[in-house]
């Protein structure tokens, strides 16, 4: 199969209305009716974040906001070492390989950073997980911040607990851990499901201040109420950026924010015109 077949192949998966040219001998083949507006806003989304990636570089660094649900990690850890009890952190039930994994890997970067704090207050740490392929990378990530707190030979590996693979087991096991332990602080950053609620009321009659964190909106509502400090979906997301400080990773966020602007506009404008019988911006998203 050449590289032709392999275009004629997408082209049949993705549309059966196209068109194909002979133009001085050379096959044009343009895209698929309905998706030519998609290919115009991929590019100016792509020029705009590079350009944003540029002058990041050039040092003009996007700012962002202060993220209240992530200052308080260091308020949470603080508390827990006054009392001289563990602080719990938990990914949730996501793994690597699945639509949950942006929120896995996300709330393992804020892991990166309330272990160094551990790390610094010498307070114990406790992370639990349900998806096994995750435990070398949580390992790695909190080996890493107690090195980075000058205090390698602090980390327990003992702390770092896989307590099953299925979803209310592991719900039961934490919930357990929660109470047997006396965690003053619990941090739930990641991908959270049914168990959410079960695990942040425990967390509560615990008396334990709480940090919730997740994508999954059907579950943010059981964060509000249980949880102390909550980031709230995209800000999952953006607190990687937030505590890195990394002028990369900032652009990215900015990027981002800059690209839903313009779609939010397009959309507003489109319905406006539209409105005055001007299907401008409609006519486009036919193309």
């Amino acid at each position: 199969m050449n590289a032709f077949d392999s275009v004629w192949i997408l082209l049949n998966v993705f549309s059966s209305q196209y068109t194909y040219g002979n133009f001085g001998g050379i096959l044009v083949l343009p895209f698929a009716k309905g998706v030519t507006h998609s290919f115009v806003l991929l590019v100016v989304s792509t020029v705009m974040m590079i350009a944003i990636l540029y002058a990041s570089r050039r040092g003009r660094v996007p700012k962002i906001r202060k993220i209240a649900a992530i200052d308080a990690i260091d308020e949470a850890v603080g508390r827990a070492t006054e009392m001289g009890r563990p602080v719990h952190f938990t990914p949730g039930i996501g793994d690597f390989y699945g639509y949950d994994a942006p929120m896995t890997i996300a709330g393992i970067s804020v892991l990166g950073y309330a272990a160094r704090k551990v790390a610094e207050y010498n307070t114990p740490l406790i992370v639990t997980f349900a998806a096994p392929e995750v435990e070398p990378v949580i390992t790695d990530v909190v080996r890493q911040a107690y090195l980075a707190a000058g205090r390698p030979e602090a980390f327990d590996p003992e702390g770092i607990r896989y307590v099953s693979g299925r979803q209310f087991a592991y719900t039961s096991a934490v919930v357990g851990i929660l109470h047997r332990e006396k965690v003053a602080a619990n941090l739930m950053i990641g991908y959270f499901a049914g168990e959410s609620m079960i695990i942040a009321e425990a967390g509560f009659l615990g008396g334990a201040i709480q940090v919730g964190g997740t994508a999954n909106t059907y579950q943010i509502p059981f964060f509000v109420v249980a949880c102390d400090h909550v980031l709230i979906s995209e800000e999952l997301y953006a607190a990687g950026a937030y505590l890195s400080k990394d002028p990369v990773q900032l652009a990215a966020i900015a990027g981002q924010d800059w690209v839903r602007l313009i779609a939010a506009a397009l959309t507003i404008v489109g319905a406006l015109l539209a409105t005055f019988g001007i299907p401008l911006i409609a006519d486009f998203f036919k193309m």
